[in-house]
């Protein structure tokens, strides 16, 4: 491999000859041989655009050069288009400030500076320089969670939201679909009182459209940047005005309502914002594994489980079973919702570690985030596309169900009383007959009282 010799305060430090990073890179790329986990390109990204609108507000307020700034933000633009994601190797498991994520962009930026402006790699005098231009007005303790906050708040909105939107919109559809279907409910897994399929269905929505309500306080937290605090929040180094300035910036920059944080000390040693959101994405994962596990579980069967609705079958679901067809769409969701329980956890105790003025949990908290945010995300476009929108109604299996349901007795009770209501249900149990030929052989209720009180279809309530 061909190489060049880079240096920082350090030393000297042989560096790939083809790349980009620069000598505290490369420290952190050999210190830390840690599992396979990349930082986030999303995370790359957001502090592509937090360094070019540094260099914009610190040529605006007099402390960097136009040339400067304009180059830097080339750079960054070609950052954000992908052109430049071989030169960014560093894992997740480094310090927990992010310090050396920060260094392999500012080193990025200033080499890819200096090639743009006709240097070459390892050779002359860069015209930028990685901390007192491409770093200027900030520190790492201030970039990284700006960083965290930009990527976290592009991820949900992009993707997150979307998902489960979309996700809400379709069981909607299928709510109003099988509205009139009436059905037997059930507690604690034993019969209950009729509902509708499309009453059933309304619970699923309802449940997704609360995750999403839930999501606005910590969204609101999450618009909040840290950038302009610099090493411990009291924003040393930086110019007058900066921080306003710069959040406007990236604010712009990305479309998203970002403004600079009340707090800075609050901003540098807490990330509460993005244990809030994880708490958020918890929420929704818990409920995509209740939604998901009642689908699979109505469709059971074919022949020998609930069967009261059908799932499109997508593949064959077994090797040795011919013509078996699996609930696949259903176990990926709940895997998926698994997993970011388990991420809220990891984000949970990396949230408890803000000693003093910084948080040093940094990366693990976004990287587990962003994994979530993206899962959910995703998962729940798989799930509408490939099962949501074909579910279909077993109505001969809802009838037969609903027919042997014993909770109908229920609606005996206001007519009889409970207890007579119980000996007639239990007499049918134990004898195996109908519910209507106890009721009959009890002698409590004529068979035209029975056909008139208990309809499944007087037990919905008002739909």
């Amino acid at each position: 491999m061909n190489i060049r010799i880079e240096k920082d305060t350090m030393g000297q430090v042989e560096v790939p000859a083809d790349k980009y990073w620069g000598a505290q890179t490369q420290r952190s790329k050999e210190n830390f041989k840690i599992g396979d986990g990349i930082m986030p390109v999303e995370i790359i990204r957001a502090f592509a655009i937090l360094k070019k609108a540094a260099a914009q507000t610190n040529v605006e307020l007099g402390v960097l050069p136009g040339e400067k700034s304009e180059l830097i933000a080339q750079v960054c633009d070609e950052i954000l288009e992908g052109k430049l994601d071989d030169h960014f190797p560093l894992v997740v498991w480094q310090t927990g400030s992010g310090t050396q994520s920060n260094m392999n962009v500012n080193e990025v930026i200033a080499n890819r500076a200096h090639v743009i402006t006709g240097g070459k790699l390892g050779e002359g005098e860069k015209f930028i320089h990685p901390n007192d231009d491409v770093n200027k007005s900030q520190s790492s303790n201030d970039t990284f969670p700006t960083a965290m906050h930009i990527a976290a708040y592009k991820m949900i909105s992009d993707v997150t939201v979307p998902g489960i939107k979309k996700l809400s919109q379709a069981l909607h559809k299928k709510e109003k679909e099988f509205i009139n279907i009436v059905k037997t409910g059930r507690t604690h897994l034993m019969d209950a009182t009729p509902l509708t399929l499309g009453q059933e269905f309304s619970a699923y929505v309802a449940q997704l459209n609360q995750c999403l309500k839930t999501l606005k306080c910590p969204l609101d937290h999450l618009s909040e940047l840290a950038l302009g605090g610099t090493a411990v929040g009291t924003g040393i180094n930086t110019p007058k005005g900066y921080d306003v300035l710069v959040a406007k910036k990236i604010a712009d920059l990305t479309g998203f309502p970002f403004v600079t944080a009340s707090n800075k000390f609050e901003a540098l040693s807490a990330h509460d914002a993005i244990v809030g959101v994880s708490c958020c994405l918890k929420k929704m994962a818990v409920g995509l594994m209740k939604i998901s596990n009642d689908i699979r579980m109505l469709a059971s069967g074919p022949r020998t489980g609930i069967g009261e609705i059908i799932l499109p079958a997508n593949e064959p679901g077994s090797s040795i079973m011919p013509g078996k067809v699996n609930p696949t769409q259903n176990e990926a969701l709940c895997m998926v919702c698994a997993q970011v329980i388990g991420n809220d956890i990891a984000i949970s105790v990396g949230g408890m570690h803000g000693q003093y003025q910084l948080n040093v949990y940094k990366p693990v908290m976004i990287y587990n985030l962003l994994q979530s945010a993206r899962l959910l995300g995703d998962a729940c476009v798989s799930f509408t596309d490939n099962c949501v929108v074909g579910i279909e109604p077993h109505l001969a299996n809802i009838q037969m169900n609903l027919n042997n349901s014993l909770m109908l007795v229920t609606a005996l009770n206001t007519h009889i009383g409970y207890e007579n209501s119980a000996k007639i249900a239990k007499k049918a149990h134990s004898e195996g007959t109908t519910l209507k030929e106890a009721a009959l052989a009890s002698g409590l209720v004529t068979e035209e009282q029975f056909d008139e009180w208990v309809d499944p279809s007087k037990m919905i309530g008002s739909l």
